[in-house]
């Protein structure tokens, strides 16, 4: 298993948007950069991926998986953009915010810091495990 996460501004589609949808989870469409695009014609079924609030909250709120492969974008006729879909799993209890993110020495290699403006990005193992004891799971 692999691990992800995934940014959306909570006033687009936000952490209760994704809960919405319930196990068949939703389409993680629009994302028109080719180096996210590419992560995720590596993602396969039952990889997990953080749920990141941005913009104005910064903060990973839940944990989702993914539940279909990469396909065709159905917001787009253009064949160059994919997408997986994803569906919610749990929320964290704690919200981790970007600044304890950022200032914590063992995530200082993070992609979310080190480029924060992808869509979509891995996560190594132990930054997802760190994360998720942060988090209060």
């Amino acid at each position: 298993m692999r691990y992800w996460l995934f940014k959306s501004e909570p006033s687009e589609w936000s952490w209760d948007d994704q809960v919405a949808k319930g196990d068949a989870g939703e389409e993680w469409d629009g994302v028109r950069n080719y180096q996210a695009r590419n992560f995720m014609r590596e993602m396969k079924l039952g990889d997990r991926g953080f749920f990141y609030h941005s913009q104005k909250d910064r903060e990973i709120v839940g944990i989702v998986e993914v539940c279909a492969e990469a396909h065709p974008d159905s917001t787009t006729d253009d064949p160059r953009w994919e997408c997986v879909d994803i569906r919610a799993i749990e929320p964290l209890p704690k919200p981790v915010n970007l600044d304890r993110i950022k200032a914590d020495p063992e995530l200082a290699e993070m992609i979310l810091v080190k480029n924060p403006r992808l869509s979509v990005q891995p996560v190594r193992e132990e930054e997802w495990r760190h994360i998720c004891g942060l988090g209060g799971l």
